[in-house]
């Protein structure tokens, strides 16, 4: 095992020893902690586990299309062979779509479309207020049914042909918008010492029109000592599957940013607010555990970077990815976690 693995594996312990099972919107129940701290020093080790095998390329990927691409489109993703969002895209009419976790095939069932926009931004969830109904052009309440085959639908909100394939105003939407990375990078190079280099995925204007709000929704970056340093904010964790691929992910960013910046790689603060298991996800987490305690351990990966790449919109981002590598990746296999929408 690296040193995240048994960070990792002490994480999970923890929440089904002394965690608590709760309810939560998508019918499948967690055991949660209400929070947890990591720390990630990279100058000791690139954060990637082996006791799973985790999908690199996919996670690498995916924080390109938010942090580099600054893209809520779905397809960008696909085209490159990633499918981690196709749950969460809205439908070319339009409407996203939540489909039932268990239950029989229903072809037939019909759910009426509610619209995101008919509560306040002070009530974006609809805590308060009730969501009205979405109406067509002759008044109409507009309805919805299964595309999926297979899956019965639960429920559907209206997003509009405008957001259509995308997963609304959320992540590289909200990037894209305010230039995170570009003034991030220009901050960083111009005023290394800046203490306001936080930058938020959670805005409040457009959290009603996000198909699934951030959930790393910030970031603070700091300069010390010749070393590019990273605190990051996390609202909601699934630790089987999210919590391996943002702390990979973040670390990966940091790397490319310390390159473009001239810096070396710090240190990473990851604070956690809610780490859960689904509970449809235990007895993967204990095969992990397992593991752990029984194998082998193999040794740390180590991260390489194209060292002639100077800017970081110049990284390729393509299906090779062939400026962004991990070498002597080993891991004791892959476990299947189910996904909850």
């Amino acid at each position: 095992m690296a040193l995240w693995d048994k960070e990792y594996l002490k994480l999970c312990k923890k929440i089904l020893d002394e965690g608590k099972e709760v309810e939560n919107r998508t019918g499948i129940n967690t055991i949660k902690i209400p929070a947890y701290d990591l720390e990630f020093d990279l100058s000791k080790e690139f954060p990637i586990l082996t006791t799973k095998q985790l999908f690199y390329r996919q996670a690498v990927t995916e924080m390109l299309w938010i942090w580099q691409k600054c893209s809520n489109d779905v397809r960008w993703l696909q085209d490159r062979n990633v499918h981690i969002w196709d749950k969460w895209m809205v439908d070319e009419d339009g409407i996203y779509r939540i489909y039932e976790p268990y239950g029989e095939y229903n072809p037939d069932k019909e759910v009426e479309v509610v619209d995101p926009l008919s509560v306040p931004v002070d009530d974006p969830f609809g805590e308060f207020h009730e969501f009205k109904l979405k109406k067509d052009e002759n008044g109409n309440v507009l309805k919805a049914k299964s595309l999926i085959p297979g899956k019965t639908i639960k429920a559907a909100k209206w997003y509009g042909k405008d957001y259509a394939h995308t997963i609304g105003t959320a992540y590289g939407f909200i990037t894209d918008r305010y230039q995170h990375t570009k003034n991030l990078i220009n901050t960083i190079k111009s005023n290394p010492t800046d203490r306001r280099m936080v930058k938020s995925l959670w805005q409040d204007e457009f959290l009603r029109t996000a198909v699934l709000p951030s959930c790393v929704w910030s970031t603070e970056w700091d300069v010390t000592d010749g070393k590019l340093n990273l605190l990051l904010h996390q609202r909601s964790c699934d630790v089987p599957l999210g919590l391996p691929f943002n702390v990979t992910q973040y670390a990966t960013l940091l790397y490319m940013i310390a390159q473009v910046t001239g810096l070396k790689p710090g240190i990473i603060k990851h604070s956690i607010k809610d780490a859960h298991i689904y509970v449809n996800q235990i007895d993967g987490i204990k095969e992990q555990i397992r593991r752990g305690e029984e194998l082998e351990d193999l040794p740390a990966p180590e991260l390489w970077l194209n060292p002639d790449v100077k800017d970081f919109y110049d990284f390729d981002n393509s299906k090779d990815l062939k400026d962004i590598k991990v070498l002597k990746y080993k891991h004791h296999g892959k476990i299947n976690f189910p996904i909850a929408q």
